[in-house]
This record gives structure tokens, C-alpha cells and sequence, in this order.
């Protein structure tokens, strides 16, 4: 088949990535829930931490907000806010002040010039129109043998994966941050550290799956092109 159903490539490339996906989840997933359970030994918040976090670094243009929902967390350049989630803002847990601490990380990114940081901000829009429109004009262009539009739908998608391959070193960056600044400002114990340390290893797992996800998918649309020009 040259359509986006179950061809040989997807089977092969894209449904074990899916797999890991699913895998990345469940994973993260368990791993916040279990170390919501811990309870962080100097009693703060992931709010307070955050706070102590960004004074130490010297910002002091972010503003700390809760937001709806569970793993919701995110750093908004664009508006310099931090948007902790309900199990994180105002909870005292490991998996609560490590979260905080990553996302704290992004905005010391931000207030230090991360190039990769500014990259994939710009690449937002690039990437929304790719991952949405893209595989369907290749696969279109593929059914009607219209290559001109095949060609865009790739170039589109491929403009998606590569916001995922650039989030890889921001996440990473962002992680090492947080644990480094946690460890240099006595935030937690070295045995607080390693639980935290599993919580964000866990969440980086999610966005190494969807990069490979991606990245497949594109390798299969490329594949199919090839295919079909032979």
C-alpha cells in the first residue's frame, strides 16, 4: 500500500516507535505519581522552589502561575511565565519540586540567551503546520501521483521533525539545569536527587520517543516517494 494505512514501512518503522511512546507514558506517569508520594524533606512547594530557584539565578521578571490539569507544566517565554500544574504548585513532593526545577531551567535558559530555547520558539508555527497538514499532502500526493505536492507535504513534515530533534537538547539541558541548581543551592539530599533525577529521566524518555516517532514517520513518507518514482 502507498496509503498512510498499514504498509510494510509502517509496520517496521513507525508502530515500534509508537510502542516506545506508549511505553515513555506509562513511565512517566508512574514514576511522577510515585515520587508524588515522597515527601521533599525542607517541606517547600514546587512553587517555592521555583522561586527559590529563579532568585538564585537572579530572575525576577517571571511570574509563577497554576494551571489545570496533571503534567501541564510549562515555561512561557513569550509572556515570561511559569505554569506549574495542580500536583505541582502547591504540593511538597519530590516529583513536584523536580518538575518545577526542570521548567525553572527554561526560564534560566531563556534569561541566558539557549540558543536551541530561541530555535524551537520559532519553529512553533513551522512545526504546528507540518505535523498537522504535512503527512496528508505527501500521502495526497502520492495518490494521485502529483509529486510537487508530495515534495511540500515532506518538506512540511520535515520542518516538524526537526522542532522534536531540537527539543531533545533543550529538555536535556533544561534537566541537567534542575539538578544542578537543586544540588548547588541544598535544595535536596543526594537520596531526594536521585528520586528526582528518575523523574525527569522518565520525562525525558516521552520526548526521545516522539523525536523517533516522527523521525520514522518521515523515513516512511520519504521511503513511499521513492517507491512510487521507480
Amino acid at each position: 500500500m502507498y496509503g498512510y494505512g498499514f504498509d510494510t514501512y509502517y509496520l517496521v518503522l513507525v508502530v515500534p516507535t509508537i510502542l516506545l511512546s506508549l511505553w515513555a507514558q506509562f513511565k512517566v506517569k508512574s514514576t511522577f505519581a510515585k515520587y508524588s508520594q515522597v515527601r521533599c524533606g525542607r517541606g517547600i512547594t514546587g512553587a517555592q522552589a521555583a522561586q527559590l530557584l529563579m532568585q538564585a539565578n537572579n530572575i525576577t521578571n517571571v511570574t509563577i502561575e497554576p494551571v489545570g490539569g496533571s503534567l501541564t507544566d510549562h515555561y512561557d517565554p513569550g509572556h515570561h511565565v511559569l505554569r506549574l500544574s495542580q500536583p505541582v504548585y502547591g504540593v511538597s513532593s519530590l516529583a513536584a519540586v523536580g518538575v518545577a526545577a526542570h521548567e525553572t531551567g527554561h526560564a534560566i535558559q531563556h534569561a541566558r540567551g539557549y540558543g536551541p530555547l530561541g530555535l524551537r520558539s520559532a519553529l512553533v508555527p513551522i512545526a504546528n503546520i507540518g505535523s498537522t497538514i504535512g503527512p496528508w499532502l505527501a500521502i495526497a500526493g502520492l495518490a494521485m501521483s502529483f509529486p510537487t505536492l508530495l515534495n511540500l507535504g515532506i518538506i512540511l513534515f520535515g520542518g516538524a521533525v526537526l522542532f522534536y530533534l531540537i527539543t531533545l537538547p533543550v529538555e536535556f539541558n533544561a534537566s541537567s539545569r534542575a539538578l544542578a541548581i537543586l544540588a548547588q543551592n541544598q535544595v535536596l539530599s543526594d537520596e531526594e536527587l536521585r528520586g528526582v533525577r528518575k523523574v525527569l529521566s522518565a520525562a525525558a524518555m516521552t520526548y526521545v520517543a516522539s523525536a523517533l516517532t516522527a523521525l520514522m514517520s518521515l523515513l516512511r513518507l520519504i521511503l513511499l516517494s521513492q517507491r512510487r518514482r521507480r
